[in-house]
């Protein structure tokens, strides 16, 4: 009998399946965004109708890793920034799994910014949310890689001297091959969001706009926003990389500036996944390597003897 056997059956889920009994009531302070990324991940998962063990949830530090606690799936706490190359260790061990990473925009774009290149640049097929609330929150109130100019904070008192990273521009830059920004004022677009980036074969990059009313009361609620699909004002091609980096440009000025847009910026459903190109080269097995471990009779290849047997 299959480990996994739950993955790839068409079964019909109701959202509250996935409030865990353990931590059913997420901790979070009265009115974090982060309450609008919980909802449109149940929302998503009930939409695409995948069972709590089809997917995983790896988070990193800070207030959005706590995601997983109230997210019922399987789950994985990581240290700060180490989200991704521990899902990706975990896509690569069992492709059937939904794999999903979370971080804040200080352990995403900050300490775990070089996970972050090098897994767009890769390609995995997995989604990545990025809880993005220019502040580090749970540490109480630093500034973060996204902060604005001039931004006050404890760690910046005059004022920080830099400028902000622009995320939507680096995951297009480093190889995602599906990126998008969303609001936690804006629950339908963020679920529908998710589900076309789990749908997605490849690298899926969210920026999630998640005000934090405790820590960073400048940015206030991310309202009013413009979808930028729905609009008259933006002309849309999402398969034009060219036209996806100059609205990118503009979207990360205007925040800023005032004005929130969000929505679908870039989509290339031509390039394979990185999981695609490991089969093709015979690198990844067919069956799930994470199977082996509950087959008693599977006998295992080990690396070293390949080794031992060229010095022989």
């Amino acid at each position: 009998m299959s480990a996994f056997s739950a993955i790839g059956e068409e079964q019909e889920h109701d959202r509250s399946e996935y409030t865990p009994g353990l931590e059913p009531q997420a901790t979070w302070c009265p009115g974090c965004g982060d309450f609008g990324v919980l909802k449109a991940l149940k929302g998503a998962a009930a939409e695409l109708g995948l069972a709590p063990e089809e997917m995983l949830v790896c988070t990193g530090i800070g207030c959005s890793g706590k995601l997983n606690s109230y997210f019922e799936s399987y789950g994985f706490h990581t240290i700060h920034g180490r989200s991704l190359p521990v899902a990706r260790a975990a896509k690569v061990a069992n492709d059937g799994l939904t794999v999903v990473a979370a971080g804040g925009d200080g352990d995403g774009y900050g300490i775990g910014g070089n996970h972050f290149m090098h897994t767009a640049r890769e390609n995995h097929d997995m989604t990545y949310i990025v809880f993005n609330n220019e502040i580090f929150g749970l540490t109480k109130g630093q500034t973060s890689p996204t902060s604005p100019k001039g931004h006050k904070s404890k760690t910046q008192p005059h004022g920080s001297a830099k400028d902000p990273i622009r995320p939507l521009s680096m995951a297009l830059n480093a190889g995602a091959s599906y990126v998008a920004r969303t609001a936690a004022v804006n629950p339908n677009q963020a679920r529908d969001i998710i589900v076309e980036a789990i749908e997605h074969d490849g690298f899926s990059h969210i920026d999630f706009l998640t005000q934090c009313p405790t820590w960073n009361k400048d940015a206030k609620q991310y309202v009013p926003y413009i979808d930028i699909n729905d609009s008259d004002e933006y002309d849309v091609d999402t398969t034009d990389r060219s036209t996806a980096s100059q609205l990118m440009f503009e979207t990360e000025n205007a925040l800023h500036e005032g004005t929130v847009l969000t929505g679908r910026y870039y989509v290339d459903n031509n390039r394979p996944s990185y999981q695609q190109e490991k089969k093709r080269t015979g690198e990844i097995p067919e069956e799930p390597l994470a199977e082996k471990y509950f087959d008693d009779e599977y006998e295992w290849d080990r690396v070293y003897d390949t080794f031992l047997d060229k010095h022989k």
